[in-house]
């Protein structure tokens, strides 16, 4: 089956793969050869690819997955292949923004701080893959 991501100012995956595996808003869930249509709104997280014996790992800040034909269409706002991230910048991130989340006075502020450490923590686990501990605090 095709997979493509794509954002606004690229395309980050145009490939043919096996599985395909994302977190939507209701979820995470994986899609096969010979999956039924499907739409669905996706979270901030991580898409795994798998070709052959081959795991490729994509950050996807959100946006819509429509898999139709054996094709499969991510659009989000922004993706990284987990080979391009820069650690210590997506580490220091998730400092900031978990800083931001304690000294937050109002509730739309905690939310922006929420979000930032969201995106900063599927930045790492795309970088880390299966070695990524997020510690709390």
């Amino acid at each position: 089956m095709k997979l493509k991501i794509i954002t606004q100012e690229r395309i980050v995956f145009d490939n043919e793969v096996d599985e395909i595996y994302t977190r939507g808003v209701d979820g995470e869930f994986g899609i096969l050869k010979g999956h039924i249509p499907v739409m669905a709104a996706l979270d901030i997280g991580i898409t795994k690819v798998k070709t052959g014996n081959d795991t490729l790992l994509y950050t996807t800040m959100g946006g819509i997955l429509q898999f139709k034909d054996e094709e499969c269409l991510i659009l989000t706002t922004a993706a990284e292949a987990g080979d391009e991230i820069d650690e210590l910048r997506a580490k220091e991130s998730l400092d900031r923004a978990k800083k931001r989340l304690k000294e937050a006075k109002a509730r739309i502020d905690a939310k922006r701080a929420e979000a930032a450490i969201a995106r900063a923590e599927a930045r790492l686990k795309a970088k880390l893959g299966d070695q990524v501990h997020i510690s709390e605090g």
